[in-house]
């Protein structure tokens, strides 16, 4: 892809997704997309990708959509290099991707745990640092999905991430800030279904309230259903 739907749209806003599943990543997209933004979708497969894809409303505005693995850098680098070279630089950044599996402690080879820790927190550093430095030009919104708010031995590997997840949100949050970057985590407190408490579409309204928030209101948390 080149630059051109950049070209043809330059002040579209743009919401880029890294791991755009069924669930949460397409309803932030459909929210996203509501409000007049081209999309960027990021998942590892491509029937995924179609998935989201086939569930978004038909229209006018771009949606590209691009295979990578985010527990890969070089992956997931070019990934995002592709998306904002067709679209622009995004003004919201969601970090979607998880590995999502039920493990106990001392199930899991040390590659295993490895693999999960790449996709559940070094992903989402990844793909913000990769970023920040042209988001913050414009001023934007990085949101990592968290979730596991108290650990649960059944899953280790996860409950692990997402408390990586929530200090990496923190870390980056304290760096970013002064860059007119807000960076945050939507903490999930429960498997995610539609007619639940755990709703991906109530869920989809943070992210987009995040982004709205003024930077004397920015949160870096936000617990849903916990």
């Amino acid at each position: 892809m080149t630059g051109s739907l950049a070209e043809d749209t330059p002040d579209l806003p743009v919401a880029l997704i890294v791991g755009a599943g069924p669930g949460i990543g397409a309803a932030v997209a459909r929210r996203f997309q509501a409000r007049g933004f081209g999309l960027g979708l990021i998942a590892r497969t491509a029937a995924t990708l179609e998935a989201v894809r086939s569930a978004l409303p038909g229209g006018p505005l771009p949606v590209v959509a691009l295979q990578a693995d985010a527990g890969e850098a070089d992956s997931l680098r070019g990934a995002l290099d592709e998306a904002v070279s067709a679209l622009g630089v995004p003004t919201v950044l969601v970090y979607n991707a998880a590995v999502l599996r039920a493990d106990r402690p001392g199930e899991l080879s040390p590659e295993e745990h490895h693999r999960s820790w790449s996709v559940n927190v070094l992903g989402a550093i990844t793909a913000i640092e990769h970023l920040a430095d042209a988001m913050a030009v414009q001023g934007g919104t990085a949101v990592i999905t968290g979730g596991m708010p108290q650990p649960d031995a059944a899953y280790v590997s996860l409950s692990l991430g997402k408390a990586g997840v929530r200090a990496a949100t923190q870390m980056l949050a304290s760096r970013h800030r002064d860059r007119d970057l807000h960076v945050a985590t939507v903490t999930v407190g429960g498997p995610v279904a539609p007619g639940t408490a755990w709703d991906p579409d109530d869920i989809a309204e943070h992210y987009t309230r995040l982004h709205d928030q003024s930077p004397e209101d920015w949160e870096t948390q936000v617990c849903h259903g916990c």
